[in-house]
């Protein structure tokens, strides 16, 4: 099971070029969707990252940013992203291989992979909402979207 909601999302600094790196501290004091994906290049990755590339205005409408993670490296990801156009980045967790995915508890040690989990986290860092997705299976964007919405809701004052 990957990290649940109301814990601290676990720090990190991943390369998202060859050059150049994104923290969770950069991501701090705006909503974030981490996806964690297996691999860039497969049919399921593929459908997963093109649907988020493609609900992208949504997410930005609740002023959320979208990163993907996976243990591929700086380079397949830059090749992976020209070829589908992706206009969000992709992470690479690739040394020490996976261990971004392991603190977030979504890493699939029998085959050296990331698992299919998306967080969406508040402002703060805090993760406000998880889900792990079987493997083989592209989870959409709907609970994200609904994770979001409900991020964006004003909090009940309780009276």
């Amino acid at each position: 099971m990957v990290l649940s909601p109301g814990t601290r999302a676990p720090d990190f600094s991943l390369k998202k070029s060859p050059n150049e790196s994104l923290s969770l501290a950069d991501l701090k004091g705006r909503p974030a969707v981490l996806v964690f994906y297996p691999a860039d290049w497969s049919p399921v990755c593929g459908d997963e990252l093109a649907l988020f590339n493609e609900v992208l205005p949504e997410f930005q409408r609740y002023d959320a940013q979208v990163v993907g993670i996976s243990v591929d490296s700086t380079w397949c990801h830059q090749a992976y992203a020209t070829s589908r156009n992706l206009e969000f980045p992709l992470l690479a967790d690739f040394e020490p291989k996976g261990e971004v995915s392991r603190k977030y508890d979504a890493y699939h040690s029998p085959d050296g992979v990331s698992e299919r989990a998306l967080f969406v986290l508040d402002a703060q860092g805090v993760i406000h909402w998880s889900y792990l997705s079987d493997m083989g299976k592209n989870p959409g964007a709907d609970g994200v979207l609904a994770a979001l919405e409900e991020l964006s809701q004003p909090a009940a004052t309780g009276r």
